[in-house]
């Protein structure tokens, strides 16, 4: 797939600062195309990253830019180019994750994972031939993702999905609180086993296995083809 990568992978890579940190990034535009960083989150509007915000909304081929600005506020934000036209440019992996923790930080668990929902249309006709979940379709129902029964778990979940309304993601056999945004410190959903997003929208999902049996336990999108197409996956629980 001839992607637009930050850094050279889809997604891009995850920032992850303290509410109230300086965050300073220098972005060097080394492609052939012109593209910028536009953050989810709290920021003057000329580090907003869109044409006409300033030099930073549309940085051309061989120049750079500083994106400078406070980190807030807290909960699970993401990152994506917003040069036009939009939907080509996230489609070819403009896009990443950018997690501010609390001051307090959050409570602790045995394993947080990223999980980036996306797709790639790899013929160009504006609609997608794979989904998946961090870029590779299958990955994780190929090799499941180990966790221990007694430990919770903490999805970071997004969706940068193009050229499909909505995502998904469904847990088999058990159910999770779902903090939307990841902008509190306790449940806007508790006690759901599947949460839809729109692109762009995303939060933090908290569970354990710790009253389950060892074993395979799946978790998918919940559009069909979605699943069949590659965004299908398994937990493995251990003692």
């Amino acid at each position: 797939f001839p992607a637009w990568t930050y850094n050279g992978r889809t997604p891009g890579p995850t920032i992850r600062a303290t509410e109230g940190d300086r965050i300073r990034i220098r972005f060097v535009n080394g492609s052939d195309h012109p593209h910028s960083m536009h953050f989810h989150g709290v920021h003057a509007g000329v580090m907003d990253g869109v044409p006409g915000s300033g030099p930073g909304g549309m940085v051309n081929s061989g120049e750079e830019f500083i994106y400078e600005f406070d980190a807030e506020p807290f909960g699970l934000h993401l990152y994506h180019c917003h040069v036009f036209p939009l939907a080509r440019h996230i489609a070819k992996g403009l896009y990443g994750a950018f997690i501010v923790d609390p001051k307090g930080g959050r409570p602790p668990v045995d394993r947080e994972m990223i999980m980036v929902m996306n797709a790639f249309d790899t013929n160009f006709d504006d609609e997608n031939e794979f989904y998946a979940i961090n870029t590779i379709p299958f990955a994780y129902f190929n090799k499941p993702i180990k966790i221990e029964k007694s430990r919770p778990v903490r999805i970071y979940l997004v969706n940068i999905t193009e050229f499909d309304p909505i995502n998904s993601l469904h847990l088999h056999a058990n159910f999770f609180d779902f903090y939307d945004h990841g902008t509190t410190l306790e449940p806007t959903s508790r006690i759901i086993d599947t949460v839809m997003m729109c692109q762009a929208q995303r939060g933090i999902l908290e569970f354990t296995f710790e009253d389950h049996e060892p074993g395979l336990y799946m978790f998918h999108a919940h559009q069909s083809e979605f699943a069949e197409l590659g965004w299908m996956s398994h937990f493995e629980v251990v003692e």
